[in-house]
C-alpha cells in the first residue's frame, strides 16, 4: 500500500491527481457509514480542542485543508449530500427556484418541501428530488439553494461558530471526513 506524496509532480499531473482522489474516496467509501460512527468520541474530543483554538488559526486550518482535500474531490463520485441530508431553504430561494420551475412559491412548497421541528423549510422526501440518480448531478445546480452551493461550509468566514455543524458534517461528507482525519494526524492526535 504505497502512500502518495502531496507535492504534485509535473509531468502526467492529471492521472496524479486521479489516482489521489481515488485513493481516499475508494479507501473510506465501502464503510464510510460505519467509519464516521467508529470515530465520533474521537472526533468529538477533537472538535472540544479546536474549540479552544484562536478562531483566525482555525480559519487557516479549515480553509487551507478545505483547498487541499477539495483539490482531490469529485462530489460526483458520492453526492451523499443530496441523497442523505437536505437543505435548509430560505424564502429566497424558495422565490428563485419556483421561478426557474415555472412554479409559484406556494405550489414549490407543497410539492417539494415541508417546516422541521426547528420551523425550517426543507425536502419532503431524500434523495433530492432534483438529484439525477443515475449522474449524481443536480438538475438545479445553476439555481440551487444557498446551503447546497456552500455544503459542506468548510470554508465558511468563521469556523468557530460552526464547528457543531461541521462535526456533524464529518458523518456525512467523506471530504470533511478526509479533512478532519488529516488535520488529526497532523496535530498527531
Amino acid at each position: 500500500n504505497t502512500r502518495l506524496t502531496s507535492k504534485r509532480p509535473e509531468k502526467n499531473w492529471k492521472h496524479w491527481w486521479l489516482k489521489r482522489m481515488a485513493n481516499y474516496l475508494e479507501r473510506i467509501w465501502p464503510d464510510f457509514k460505519e467509519l464516521a460512527r467508529s470515530k465520533r468520541k474521537e472526533n468529538k474530543k477533537f472538535f472540544g480542542r479546536l474549540n479552544g483554538q484562536d478562531p483566525k488559526r482555525l480559519n487557516e486550518q479549515f480553509h487551507g485543508m478545505h483547498e487541499e482535500v477539495f483539490a482531490e474531490t469529485d462530489c460526483l463520485k458520492c453526492a451523499r449530500c443530496c441523497r442523505a441530508t437536505g437543505p435548509l431553504l430560505t424564502k429566497q430561494d424558495i422565490g428563485r427556484i419556483s421561478k426557474k420551475q415555472g412554479m409559484k412559491p406556494a405550489d414549490f412548497e407543497k410539492q417539494y418541501l415541508r417546516v422541521d421541528e426547528d420551523g425550517d423549510w426543507v425536502m419532503k422526501s431524500l434523495p433530492c428530488p432534483f438529484l439525477e440518480l443515475d449522474t449524481n448531478k443536480c438538475t438545479i445546480y445553476e439555481y440551487a439553494p444557498k446551503a447546497c452551493r456552500q455544503y459542506p461550509h468548510t470554508d465558511h468566514p468563521n469556523m468557530k461558530s460552526i464547528l457543531g455543524l461541521t462535526e456533524t458534517n464529518v458523518r456525512h461528507c467523506p471530504a470533511v471526513f478526509e479533512m478532519v482525519e488529516r488535520m488529526k494526524q497532523r496535530a498527531q492526535f
